[in-house]
């Protein structure tokens, strides 16, 4: 049997306190999530099953937020953020292996969010069982403040910049793009319980 290969870093600890920002795309990259119009992203009712799931992670995960995302043609970035986890308690690094999930992890929220859209979405369109996501994920530790703020503008501009994102089929780097509209989500940022 085939052993699936993590994207993961070796031996990081996926379920302590951080911001990670994650980009999740579309099985064989196909838009179906809506158009980006004029740089504003209109979602179809695909896309807003999508915005909905990323919206209800925190309340799926007590100790999970989210900050900046946006719902792409054919893909989602966002930024989650684990708080709080270990406050006041003696935590281990646990290490994610496939099959025994860790809870409250990035890959867990993640594997969470993937299945209640798959699930929702064949609803939809009367396709059980069929895939929806690509199998892996791209995820960064976001660092610092400079990392998240470089990370969470990257996040706005990208309906704007959707005209010359390599995830977009019909490209057209090189082509003037809309500038002034943002059509990103931002989420209110958490205040500290």
């Amino acid at each position: 049997m085939l052993q699936r290969r993590s994207i993961c870093l070796k031996d990081y600890d996926y379920s302590q306190e951080g911001a990670y920002f994650v980009t999740i795309c579309m099985q064989d990259k196909v838009c179906v999530l809506g158009e980006v119009v004029n740089g504003e992203m209109q979602l179809n009712k695909y896309g807003q099953v999508v915005d909905g799931c990323w919206l209800e992670i925190p309340r799926h995960f007590q100790d999970i937020g989210i900050d900046a995302f946006v719902v792409m043609p054919n893909h989602v970035h966002g930024i989650a953020m684990i708080i709080d986890k270990c406050r006041g308690t003696a935590c281990r690094a646990p290490t994610e292996k496939f099959g025994h999930p860790t809870p409250k992890s990035l890959p867990t929220i993640i594997r969470s969010f993937k299945s209640a859209v798959t699930n929702r979405i064949n609803a939809l369109r009367g396709t059980p069982g069929a895939p929806f996501w690509q199998r892996n994920y791209y995820e960064h530790v976001i660092r610092n403040e400079t990392d998240f703020n470089d990370i969470r503008q990257y996040i706005l501009d990208n309906p704007i910049k959707w005209d010359m994102d390599e995830e977009n089929p019909n490209s057209q780097i090189g082509k003037p793009t809309c500038v002034n509209i943002v059509g990103a989500r931002h989420a209110v940022p958490l205040q500290r319980r």
